[in-house]
């Protein structure tokens, strides 16, 4: 496997991408190029005339949908919390990436139509943007600016969007075929290798050490860090599962699941676990306290 190349990812795993690429120094046809196909992949079923790809990880990201509607609404019922409108923000990327994962994983556009490969540019540009995002909201607990403005809106906004759109538009390069002098094509990944991998796991590292320098050195709550380690632990198993066991459970379990399902799985719980420890670092930003007496009469303290 050569330095940003899919081929040995592709064989492992049934990435969307996979199908988009083809194999570095392969044989390729003018009207024929069916991607890179993995040595195992979850079996389709068929309902209602209409075949379905991945059944096992379309349940896992219906119920992640679920718990990230439930997310969203906890962190809109803090009101006054630091960094609020920016996790939302956040967590509405991932929501997007989720449906966008629907999209590409499920067959709804399927692989070889025309609009799969804008589909799968547009989930890379999801991911890259929500790391991105993450990053930049790893920042807030340093009251580096002040969280909630428009300023701070905006620059998160047209930053991350600026984030997913260089990955977007390399991956639809090399997707497409549109650079014909063979710098950036189906067999030349090392763009799109780089803006989606090594960029984003660089994003990812700054907000884990971000995170552990803040509970550290500002917030002194040594108990999230068990929240930190649980949400890196849970995201590496996950990848583990994607990229290199993925072939041996689908194996196993007879092609009904393989390594998508249970990095699936992992994520879910990592992305969870990001909201946990945003929880319970972060405290309501009022300068007084409201309550309410028996009598009803509210009451302001300092």
């Amino acid at each position: 496997m050569a330095f940003g190349d899919f081929n040995a990812i592709c064989n492992q795993t049934a990435l969307p991408l996979c199908q988009v690429v083809s194999e570095a120094g392969g044989i390729t046809y003018k009207y024929i190029n069916d991607g890179i196909l993995p040595v195992c992949y979850a079996r389709s079923i068929e309902v209602a005339n209409t075949v379905i790809f991945e059944i096992g990880n379309a349940f896992v990201n219906i119920g992640a949908l679920v718990f990230l509607i439930i997310i969203i609404y906890n962190i809109r019922s803090k009101y006054t919390a630091i960094g609020r409108l920016e996790m939302l923000f956040y967590y509405h990327i991932i929501t997007a990436l989720v449906i966008c994962t629907l999209v590409v994983d499920c067959g709804v556009s399927p692989p070889g139509s025309s609009s799969y490969p804008w589909f799968v540019a547009l989930q890379l540009a999801l991911a890259s943007g929500s790391c991105w995002c993450l990053m930049v909201c790893g920042l807030l607990g340093f009251r580096l600016w002040e969280d909630g403005t428009s300023r701070s809106l905006w620059f998160l906004r047209i930053s991350s969007f600026l984030a997913g759109a260089l990955t977007f538009v390399i991956a639809i390069l090399t997707f497409k075929d549109f650079i014909k002098n063979g710098t950036m094509n189906r067999t030349n990944t090392l763009g799109l290798f780089i803006v989606a991998y090594i960029f984003n796991a660089v994003f990812l590292v700054v907000y884990i050490v971000l995170q552990v320098i803040l509970t550290l050195a500002i917030i002194k709550n040594y108990w999230v860090l068990g929240v930190i380690g649980l949400s890196i632990t849970s995201f590496v198993i996950g990848q583990i599962f994607l990229y290199v066991l993925s072939k041996n459970i689908c194996e196993g379990v007879k092609h009904y699941l393989d390594g998508l399902f249970f990095a699936s799985l992992c994520n879910l719980f990592s992305v969870m676990m990001v909201y946990k420890f945003w929880d319970m670092t972060t405290d309501d930003d009022l300068e007084f306290s409201i309550s309410i007496n028996r009598n009803g009469e509210i009451s302001y303290e300092k």
